[in-house]
C-alpha cells in the first residue's frame, strides 16, 4: 500500500471517529483528500461516494425511530432526491475554477457548525419542547386545515430541496443545518427528527454518488481506502466516545477546518 492510501486509510477512520462523536466527518475526509495530492473537484466526488457508507449505516441504525414516517419520508426523501440531483449537476458543469473559489467558504462554514454544535442542538431540542407545551387551537375549518397541511408540506419540501441541493454540490455541515430546520416541521422526539433528517440528507449523498461514479473523475483507489476506514472508524467510534472526552476533539477538527479555509483562502 502506498503512503498516500495508507493516509487516506487513517484519514477514513478519523472521519468515521469525527462522524460519530462530532458529525462533520467530510471536515476531516475532504482536507485528507486534498493533501494527498487530489485537485478540489475530484477530491469532492471522491469523498462523496466514500462516505456514502457511512451514511447507509447511520440509517440502519435508526429503524425504530423511522417506524411510522413512510409518507413524511417518501416526501423529504423525493425533495432531497431531486435536490441533490440539482447539486451534483452544478458541480459536474460548473468550471473547477468556480468550485475551488467557493471551497473556502464552504469549509468554512462547516467548521464553524462544527463549533456551533452544541448550541444548535440545544435550541433545536428547546424549540421542540416549546413546541410540545404550546396548544394552538385550530384556526381553519377541517378542509381549510387539510389546505394549510398540504401547504406547509409542500414548503419543508422546497427547504430540503434546497439543502439537497448543497448536499450534492459540497454537504459538509448539511446534517446540521437540516437538523435545525427540521426540527421547526412538528413536534416530536428529537432523535426521530435526527433519524428523519440522516435519511433526507443521505439521499442526497446517495444521489450525488451514484452520479459522481458514472459522470464524475472519481480517484477510485482513495474513494476505497477513505471508505473502508470511515466504516472501521464508524465502528469504533460508539466505543471510544464513552472513554475519550468528545468536545476537545470537536474544536480540534473545527479550529483546524478554519485553518484549512484560511489556507485555501489565500493560495
Amino acid at each position: 500500500m502506498s503512503a498516500e492510501l495508507a493516509w487516506l486509510l487513517l484519514a477514513g477512520i478519523g472521519a468515521g471517529l469525527t462522524g460519530s462523536v462530532a458529525g462533520l466527518a467530510s471536515l476531516v475526509s475532504y482536507p485528507s483528500l486534498l493533501a494527498a495530492g487530489l485537485p478540489p473537484v475530484v477530491a469532492n466526488v471522491t469523498n462523496t461516494v466514500a462516505m456514502f457508507g457511512v451514511t447507509g449505516g447511520t440509517i440502519a441504525g435508526s429503524r425504530r425511530e423511522l417506524r411510522g414516517q413512510g409518507r413524511r419520508i417518501a416526501w423529504l426523501g423525493l425533495a432531497s432526491f431531486l435536490g441533490g440531483a440539482v447539486g451534483a449537476a452544478l458541480l459536474l458543469t460548473t468550471p473547477a475554477e468556480a468550485f475551488e473559489a467557493i471551497v473556502p467558504w464552504l469549509v468554512g462554514s462547516g467548521a464553524v457548525l462544527l463549533l456551533l454544535r452544541d448550541r444548535i442542538r440545544t435550541w433545536a431540542a428547546a424549540r421542540a419542547a416549546g413546541r410540545a407545551r404550546r396548544r394552538v387551537p385550530p384556526a381553519l375549518p377541517p378542509d381549510g386545515a387539510g389546505r394549510r397541511t398540504l401547504a406547509r408540506g409542500f414548503g419543508w419540501g422546497v427547504i430540503v430541496f434546497v439543502l439537497g441541493i448543497y448536499g450534492g454540490y459540497f454537504g459538509a455541515g448539511v446534517g446540521i443545518i437540516a437538523l435545525a430546520v427540521l426540527v421547526l416541521e412538528r413536534t416530536e422526539a428529537l432523535a426521530i427528527t435526527n433519524a428523519v433528517k440522516n435519511v433526507a440528507t443521505g439521499v442526497a449523498n446517495g444521489t450525488a454518488a451514484i452520479a459522481y461514479v458514472f459522470f464524475a473523475p472519481v480517484d477510485w483507489p482513495a474513494a476505497i481506502a477513505l471508505g473502508l476506514g470511515a466504516v472501521i472508524g464508524g465502528f469504533l467510534g460508539p466505543g471510544i466516545v464513552r472513554l475519550a472526552p468528545e468536545r476537545p476533539l470537536r474544536w480540534l477538527v473545527g479550529l483546524a477546518g478554519l485553518g484549512l479555509a484560511v489556507h485555501l483562502a489565500t493560495t
